[in-house]
């Protein structure tokens, strides 16, 4: 698997962007798939159209953001918004743009739009005990992902598939 650096992804948490072969299309519901680093089956979750959420312990300032995608085109899903419990970590560790805003009613306290809205087909993110990696998509429970594999190889390889009805 080649997996080439985004600029400015390793300040969102991102591991990389692995390309990978476009994925073969069905008329099942589009699924948040989860891979082990070796490309074991770890977790599946329908997703429709919604989008998903990846929650995160921000390494500096100890405490949780999360980066936000929708999907894009088959197979593909588009940063569109990070969000944090505490401001500083959106102005001053991410460096974002614009200012961030109040989210009120929303899991963290604010948001703002990332600097570049980055389409992937695949994501490798370090699923460790330290950050609590969690996946999150509206109408199913939360993911721990870092429960999903063990320390010595935390690497899990997140991807849109479909999913046969």
């Amino acid at each position: 698997m080649v997996v080439a650096g985004v600029t400015g992804a390793l300040a969102f948490g991102l591991v990389g962007l692995a390309l990978a072969a476009e994925p073969a299309t069905s008329s099942g519901t589009p699924a948040v798939v989860v891979r082990a680093d070796d490309g074991d089956l770890l977790a599946s979750v329908p997703v429709g159209r919604r989008g998903f959420a990846l929650s995160y312990r921000n390494s500096v300032y100890g405490t949780r953001a999360e980066d936000r995608y929708t999907l894009a085109t088959p197979g593909r899903f588009r940063l569109v918004e990070v969000a944090a419990d505490q401001r500083a970590v959106l102005e001053e560790y991410y460096a974002l743009p614009g200012p961030s805003r109040a989210a009120a009613g929303d899991r963290r306290n604010w948001v703002s739009d990332p600097a570049h809205r980055m389409v992937f087909r695949e994501l490798n993110i370090a699923a460790t005990d330290l950050g609590e990696r969690t996946l999150h998509v509206p109408g199913h429970r939360p993911v721990p992902l870092w429960r999903l594999v063990g320390d010595g190889d935390p690497i899990v390889v997140l991807d849109i598939e479909e999913n046969p009805q």
